[in-house]
């Protein structure tokens, strides 16, 4: 379970920043609704994994939280790295979206660790 929870963080690390890199100016318009919009996708996403983390992984549901966990920790270190560097590696996104795009990586890891969790929790 621990390397292919791990390899599926890295994998969806991957799939984040390809996605930022080639499309990023379209998450990141001005105005309240584009900033809504994205926490919102950003929250259904997350708890979509969250929730069928234990279908991915086919692991038992009570190892859902400990697989998200595992899940997660590649990305969130990622995402940090990426964070702290945002130019360099977004050179096409202003420089000031640096503080969006970590607190959008945590609402999606937060909300993908809560849905896990829920998994694990239920009877």
């Amino acid at each position: 379970m621990m390397v292919r929870s791990l390899g599926l963080g890295v994998g969806i690390a991957a799939a984040i920043l390809a996605l930022f890199w080639l499309a990023g100016p379209l998450f990141f318009q001005d105005g309240r609704r584009p900033f809504q919009l994205n926490f919102t996708a950003g929250a259904v996403l997350g708890s979509g994994l969250g929730l069928m983390i234990g279908r991915i992984l086919q692991v038992p549901r009570k190892e859902a939280g400990h697989a998200m966990a595992l899940t997660a920790v590649p990305g969130m270190l990622v995402m940090a790295a990426v964070g702290s560097h945002f130019a360099v590696f977004f050179p096409q996104l202003d420089p000031a979206l640096d503080k969006v795009f970590g607190s959008l990586m945590l609402w999606f890891y937060g909300f993908a660790l809560t849905g896990a969790l829920w998994v694990a929790r239920r009877p």
